[in-house]
């Protein structure tokens, strides 16, 4: 035998006897459908729109429920949401709220699911949203897309169950076509799922961040609801993928209002899942590095030290991250377009915190009312949550809207000096012609004028022109003015 013979003659043995695998990586069980048949009845139901152990109604990522068996229920809505100040849209929703409430669950249950379309649910005085066609597809389910996903009618409830056999951060949504439309309208959520023996580090905190897109356009019927306009999907933008916000948990910089909270030290966990449809999501936090990644939320994907993650559209990431000192750590989307359409949240780090295992009790989600459809009229639209802020004025929520695009960062409205002055206050201390010479003409002021010097002086440093025109300029004095005659309810 020659030795070329005898090489390719071992070579084939060897070959053979690893069955042709991969000898660097371990063989993975063929992966199975653990899924059954949906069943379809004629239900109206009536109730909660979300029920489950399983679920978590805000970003807080409750711990899990320790049942092999989920029972999931998140009801299709058509519902009137604040995506901004001033801005209400229609969405459509899953479990009456946008983002859908999370589904935390391990590999290995058994997720017992039901949808009704409750979009028949209406109002005459003002129809949000016609009965629609929808459906729910879970990214960690496997089985016929055509059996489990289908779409049910108005009145129609849809029933299924499934077994993850993944850890990981999934998306789930409506696939009714056309898909943009639904998931731009709002119907979407994140499941987190654990691996069987948990994750292989432990966090301090735990936060679900879900990142999406709004395509919103003036309501061509002109509709109002207490004197705001109503907003309605722009398929021409979706479909141009030109958002005109881009958001965190549903809302234009709502968790700048609403900030995560952690104390120094902490390690944080964030679930991260950007769901498009139309962008990706460069995700970054000011002032911490990521300790670890695990892409798509499986701990076999890690990465260390990242500065940043690239999550594209229906992709997600689990982060951990160290937050060694009191401050605000700002999460942004670091295509900066993005953030300035409102994809900016803050981790509020403070010894104020209370350590855990003291914290209040967990926000839990009340039974929704039924809102298909809001009536002008009657106020059924969803009432505000305690503490915030309830602007009658259209103006003065468009001002909100500026402070919170062009200031926030480094101004608050009642919590104290940040990189400039606390604007509570503010105009009782300037005259509205001195504020909108100072908005407008920033350089020419800080040279001139002994207010404006007194500031660079107090605060060490000149405030950058904020590029404002006249118009935002003068709602940002209706909301300051606003704010001012209540005290701080505008606090933020």
């Amino acid at each position: 035998m020659t030795r070329c013979s005898l090489v390719v003659s071992l070579c084939a043995a060897l070959l053979a006897a690893l069955g042709g695998c991969d000898a660097t990586l371990p063989a993975q069980p063929r992966p199975e459908a653990e899924s059954t048949a949906a069943v379809v009845v004629d239900e109206d139901r009536s109730g909660p729109y979300a029920t489950g152990k399983s679920l978590s109604f805000d970003p807080t990522l409750q711990p899990l429920d320790p049942g092999p068996v989920k029972e999931v229920r998140l009801d299709a809505s058509n519902k009137l949401i604040e995506i901004a100040p001033g801005i209400k849209y229609t969405a459509w929703t899953l479990g009456d709220q946008v983002p859908g409430p999370t589904v935390h669950a391990r590999v290995g249950d058994r997720i017992r699911f039901s949808m009704t379309n409750r979009t028949n649910v209406t109002t005459p005085k003002l129809r949000i949203a016609a009965p629609m066609l929808h459906s729910m597809d879970f990214h960690s389910a496997m089985g016929s897309p055509q059996d489990l996903f289908h779409s049910i009618g108005p009145g129609q409830t849809i029933s299924f169950e499934f077994t993850p056999t993944y850890p990981g951060v999934f998306m789930y949504h409506c696939v009714t076509p056309p898909m943009v439309d639904h998931v731009a309208s709002g119907m979407y959520g994140m499941m987190v799922v654990d691996p069987k023996g948990g994750w292989p580090a432990k966090a301090d905190r735990e936060y679900v961040v879900v990142q999406g897109e709004f395509y919103a356009r003036l309501d061509p019927e002109r509709r109002k609801v207490d004197n705001f306009p109503v907003y309605v999907l722009d398929k021409d933008k979706a479909l141009a993928r030109t958002p005109t916000q881009v958001v965190f948990n549903g809302r234009f910089n709502g968790m700048v209002d609403k900030p995560l909270v952690a104390r120094p030290g902490e390690r944080v966990r964030l679930y991260v899942l950007n769901v498009g449809p139309g962008s990706s999501s460069s995700f970054h936090v000011v002032g911490s590095i990521f300790d670890r990644v695990w892409l798509g939320g499986n701990p076999q994907n890690e990465l260390r030290g990242m500065q940043t993650v690239d999550i594209g559209a229906s992709s997600s990431a689990i982060v951990e991250l160290m937050v060694p000192e009191k401050g605000d750590y700002i999460m942004v989307d670091h295509y900066f377009a993005n953030a300035a359409l409102g994809a900016v949240g803050v981790i509020s780090v403070s010894d104020k915190t209370p350590p855990l295992g003291r914290a209040s009790a967990p926000v839990t989600s009340a039974a929704p009312m039924p809102s298909a459809a809001l009536d002008a009229g009657e106020h059924h639209h969803e009432p505000a949550k305690a503490g915030e802020p309830n602007l009658g004025d259209p103006d003065a929520a468009k001002g909100k809207l500026a402070f919170e695009s062009k200031c926030v960062l480094c101004h608050s409205i009642g919590g104290g000096a940040k990189v400039g002055p606390d604007l509570q206050g503010v105009t009782r201390r300037h005259p509205d012609g001195w504020l909108t010479r100072w908005l407008l003409d920033t350089e020419k002021m800080q040279k001139s004028d002994p207010a404006a010097k007194e500031l660079v002086t107090k605060y060490k440093m000149p405030m950058p022109n904020p590029g404002l025109k006249a118009a935002e300029v003068r709602v940002l004095l209706k909301f300051f003015h606003w704010s001012d005659q209540h005290e701080g309810l505008a606090k933020n």
